[in-house]
């Protein structure tokens, strides 16, 4: 049996309480969870789920956000597709094999990746594949047959875009779609699709986020893609405060890597500082994308140790809310260590 102990202030269970613990980890799970004063520096934090990425662009990094999105990233001839085509394939990997490292190594141990290429694009993918980070792949193109799911650019409504959602459901596959991005045009064809996961919903109304919750749709904001892209300068779109009051399940990702970095803590800073985001509700999507995976990750005994070690710093000796500090006054730059069951 393999076992080990870690001592610190851990943020525990579903409501992420900073509690000073000593955790007993067997075989991969956390089997104690037991209360004890301790002078370890030691913040101990549930690994995350970066629930909407494209990693492959990564071969874009930085590139200038200078012209309208339709021209930067829509399919089949926005700059981002004319990127990926013109890269050879064994470039491709080595970009998504690097941002998979560098998601590992800021505390994300699962994401959600839309891919493009058809199954070649999907298996390119699999190829980069960390096997101690967990991924849910959207392809497209006939991707959709050979990944976990069909990802869709937008929704336009047309009987050839029914029917591939219609083959890809038939086929056992969920359907993900990027809707409400740059304005409320495609909201509607994109329910009337009936998908398992919604991407940016940053315009959506008080109706559009009562559909959602009422059909118990995820949604996925991405707020610093949407800044960067211009999509929004405004901290109510996305409408972050109303889908949670909703009661929707709302994941958080960081969308293209070609325009903003696949860190969470810095995705999750944003939110607490330019939307007000509650830090307990940021740690719950923060990590709520596990479920795209059929699983739990919390704090919590008989659970994954799919854990996150920091030092707390000077933020451990003074901080009047932890759960603040930890984006605020620690973030990725803090992590020691990661610790992935897998």
């Amino acid at each position: 049996m393999q076992q080990e102990t870690l001592e610190g202030l851990a943020f525990v269970g579903e409501a992420f309480t900073p509690e000073n613990v000593r955790i007993v980890i067997e075989n991969g799970r956390i089997a104690e969870i037991t209360e004890r004063k301790t002078g370890s520096a030691n913040w101990i934090v549930p690994a995350f789920f970066n629930a909407h990425t494209h990693i492959a662009d990564t071969v874009g990094m930085d590139t200038p956000a200078d012209r309208p999105l339709a021209e930067l990233v829509a399919p089949p001839n926005g700059l981002k597709h004319r990127l990926l085509r013109e890269t050879p394939p064994d470039r491709l990997v080595s970009a998504m094999r690097d941002t998979i490292g560098f998601m590992k190594a800021t505390g994300t141990l699962g994401f959600a990746d839309f891919r493009e290429g058809g199954p070649e694009g999907v298996d390119l993918l699999r190829q980069a594949a960390d096997p101690s980070v967990g991924m849910v792949v959207f392809g497209r193109d006939g991707g959709e047959m050979t990944a976990d799911g069909l990802g869709l650019s937008s929704a336009k409504g047309t009987a050839e875009e029914e029917e591939t959602v219609r083959r890809a459901k038939a086929a056992g596959k969920r359907f993900a779609v990027h809707a409400g991005e740059a304005g409320v045009k495609d909201i509607e064809a994109a329910f009337s699709l009936d998908p398992d996961l919604i991407i940016h919903a940053t315009h959506f109304t008080k109706e559009h986020i009562r559909e959602a919750a009422d059909r118990d749709i995820p949604i996925v904001i991405c707020p610093r893609s949407n800044w960067r892209l211009g999509v929004t300068a405004d901290a109510r779109r996305p409408p972050v405060h109303e889908m949670l009051k909703a009661g929707c399940r709302v994941f958080l990702g960081t969308d293209n890597v070609m325009f903003v970095s696949p860190d969470m803590f810095a995705e999750a800073a944003f939110l607490q500082t330019v939307y007000k985001t509650d830090s307990s509700d940021l740690l719950r999507m923060m990590t709520g994308g596990f479920s795209l995976q059929g699983r739990r990750v919390f704090l919590e005994e008989g659970g994954p140790a799919d854990l996150i070690v920091l030092d707390g710093g000077y933020a451990g000796r003074w901080t009047k809310d932890p759960r603040t500090s930890l984006f605020t006054r620690v973030g990725s730059r803090g992590i020691t260590r990661i610790i992935s069951r897998w």
